[in-house]
């Protein structure tokens, strides 16, 4: 019965229809009637069919009733696919308005007078290139600034600095590291640059700057062996910490903003500490972070090879003899989380 009324009811509206929607649908019928009959396990649309229906949908407003194959949302899609390559084809193929695109040549006189002149500008740049006959504007120079190579100088004459006064320079840093219930833990530590040292640690939950000129002072009882101290901009190492350093002989020595490697000895152990420990367990309070700690700079001084000391440890370890023949023990360190490999005696 439902049947029935449903194609009395098709009818009657078929009766007001327009002769033109009346094609339009036969004509969208027998082309998917067409792809139906196609001998192959799924029906596919090829490219002229996708076609059809993109067309269909731009001058058809009756179309989603006749479609059956696909659903509208991949006409849809189908459409938007078209109108990119579209797009892209033009793109492509039309011709360029606007400026000449600039010579490899020209952005390399940009980089040349930009490491050449580290305080010139993109207006001074543009002058000079203009004096010597270019034709660009003042923003052309100005974005392309924006990507020259950063000048090497200064960062050369650091590393210099530090492979020069190794013996002489120690570094300070704070770790920060997380507890079982949500808090933080602040781990302070001082490493010589020599031979990678971690000369005194300790850890609080209320780092202030009188705190560290306390462990400043435990870590220099007496005057300092180390002329200079590198340290960050951290608001804890204020004016109190750099006159403690003043007053044990030493020269404080503040990285610039943003300059992480400036201080990379102590960076590297910040690293090191987590991938080696801290990323493997969770921390319960002070007591059980000073003791993994202990066990971590022990490891750290007596077993763990460094690429900085050409394959050595900061406590020399002695090598073996190659010609020497014997069975290797393995000795678990920071509870199996590291070994260290000796041949038996």
């Amino acid at each position: 019965m439902l049947r029935l009324l449903h194609v009395v009811g098709s009818s009657l509206l078929r009766l007001w229809r327009s002769r033109r929607d009346l094609l339009l649908e036969n004509l969208a019928l027998r082309q998917q009637l067409a792809v139906l009959k196609r001998r192959q396990a799924q029906p596919r649309l090829r490219p002229l069919d996708k076609l059809f229906w993109v067309l269909a949908r731009r001058f058809w407003s009756h179309w989603r009733q006749a479609l059956v194959v696909v659903t509208p949302a991949t006409v849809v899609r189908w459409h938007r696919a078209g109108f990119r390559l579209y797009w892209t084809w033009l793109s492509r193929h039309r011709n360029r308005a606007g400026r000449r695109p600039l010579s490899p040549e020209v952005r390399a006189l940009i980089f040349q007078m930009a490491a050449g002149n580290p305080t010139w500008g993109a207006p001074r740049i543009h002058g000079e290139l203009q004096m010597l006959g270019f034709d660009l504007s003042q923003r052309t120079v100005a974005r392309w600034l924006r990507r020259a190579p950063r000048n090497p100088e200064p960062a050369q004459r650091w590393l210099t600095f530090l492979r020069n006064h190794r013996e002489a320079i120690a570094a300070m840093d704070f770790l920060t590291v997380p507890t079982l219930t949500f808090g933080l833990l602040h781990c302070f530590f001082v490493i010589a640059h020599d031979r990678r040292r971690i000369l005194h640690f300790n850890v609080t939950r209320h780092p202030t700057s009188e705190w560290v000129v306390q462990q400043l002072r435990e870590t220099f009882p007496f005057d300092s062996p180390h002329r200079h101290l590198i340290f960050d901009r951290d608001s804890r190492f204020d004016a109190d910490v750099i006159a403690a350093v003043k007053a044990m002989g030493g020269n404080p020595v503040r990285t610039s903003y943003r300059s992480p490697w400036q201080n990379g000895v102590a960076e590297r152990w910040v690293g090191s500490c987590r991938r080696d420990l801290l990323d493997h367990v969770i921390v319960l309070n002070e007591r059980h972070l000073k003791r993994l700690l202990s066990e971590y700079v022990r490891y750290y001084h007596e077993d763990r090879t460094h690429l900085g000391l050409e394959k050595q440890t900061p406590e020399r370890r002695a090598r073996a003899d190659p010609g020497l023949a014997g069975t290797i023990i393995s000795r678990p360190r920071l509870g199996g989380l590291h070994h260290r490999y000796d041949r038996a005696a």
